[in-house]
């Protein structure tokens, strides 16, 4: 370990990481800029983008994204962990390259790769490509079309050799507030209406990274992204990254300009969604949630003190919507007013 770099405590980290997914102060900025910003949004549950924008964005309304979505500027697909998120257009074509690797090896080990050994992937993909540029399909449908031109292997598997193999998108209602739908497919670069990027840099995305979730290690960049080989891009990058450590003695990397606000910066309650990549974006998570809480990032959860402290859900009494909170251990009264206040405002632009 090279001797005089500055250490981070995880406090410091914390609060970097709070400031640059803008959750110490709300950012005024469009939902498309906050989306890119943050290089994707976890979105396996649709409302969720939702929810983690309002929590970063001052004003922020619902009908921002869905218009985004509507009008093919943002898009759903599978990306970072072979999980779906929600990126701008731009980004599904510069993004989506860099991690298919991810998926074809997924796909090779899954039981729908071995369901189909022996069978030609492309052949598939060919006859499914022509399929889906007639009418977008959900996979359970495009699987039983696939199937009638090969009829001794099992349809799902079929149709996930798309899902796996080639850039598809799930086109509206699916992903809008209030209304969703079954997940169909459309070819990204179909519905985008340009080309997937011939050239997309893993270096860049990195730095992207880092803006958003530094500083940090290359095995924090593969747990966020799923891409392997992160530490060789890293080692590309030294020239051009601030170093420091940790209190573990790990090496963390950062961006020139990447802010490192005081670790006793206030941190006021905020809310976030089931799979917020805020929860996802490091091989540590303990810069924000403890060890022992590690599995409650399925629920919605919120922090104090820019930690995770508790679990909420939205729950419907009536024609009036509240929030269940549920901390993990008992709250002060002057916490519990202040988190009881922002879940209102939370309930409000839920209604």
């Amino acid at each position: 370990m090279p001797a005089g770099l500055t250490v981070l405590s995880r406090r410091a980290l914390n609060r970097a990481l709070l400031q640059r997914q803008h959750l110490l102060v709300r950012r005024r900025a469009s939902a498309l800029e906050e989306i890119e910003h943050l290089v994707g949004m976890q979105a396996q549950v649709p409302s969720s983008p939702y929810v983690g924008l309002w929590s970063r964005l001052e004003g922020f309304r619902a009908e921002d994204l869905s218009d985004l979505i509507m009008e093919r500027r943002a898009v759903r697909l599978g990306l970072q962990r072979n999980t779906v998120h929600l990126v701008s257009s731009e980004d599904c074509l510069r993004l989506r390259p860099l991690v298919q690797p991810l998926f074809t090896r997924s796909f090779a080990t899954s039981t729908f790769g071995r369901n189909l050994a022996g069978l030609d992937p492309q052949k598939v993909l060919e006859v499914a490509s022509k399929l889906l540029s007639s009418e977008p399909l959900t996979l359970a449908k495009l699987g039983e079309q696939l199937q009638r031109r090969w009829p001794d292997h099992d349809a799902a598997s079929l149709g996930y050799v798309v899902r796996f193999l080639a850039p598809v998108v799930q086109v509206p209602p699916r992903g809008l507030w209030r209304r969703s739908g079954l997940p169909k497919l459309a070819l990204a670069e179909d519905w985008i209406g340009r080309k997937m990027a011939t050239r997309p840099s893993l270096e860049k995305m990195v730095l992207r990274y880092l803006a958003a979730f530094g500083p940090a290690t290359p095995a924090d960049a593969t747990a966020w992204s799923g891409v392997s080989g992160m530490r060789e891009v890293f080692e590309r990058l030294r020239p051009r990254l601030r170093i420091f450590r940790d209190e573990r003695g790990r090496e963390l990397f950062d961006i020139p300009d990447g802010p490192l606000p005081d670790p006793d910066t206030y941190a006021p309650p905020r809310f976030l969604p089931e799979y917020d990549n805020l929860l996802l974006g490091h091989e540590d998570r303990t810069r924000v949630i403890a060890f022992e809480h590690r599995y409650v990032i399925s629920s919605g959860t919120f922090l104090l003190d820019g930690f995770v402290a508790g679990t909420w859900k939205q729950e419907r009494n009536g024609t009036r919507g509240a929030l269940s909170i549920n901390p993990f251990k008992p709250l002060r009264k002057t916490i519990r007013n202040e988190l009881e206040a922002e879940a209102e405002r939370l309930v409000a632009f839920n209604r």
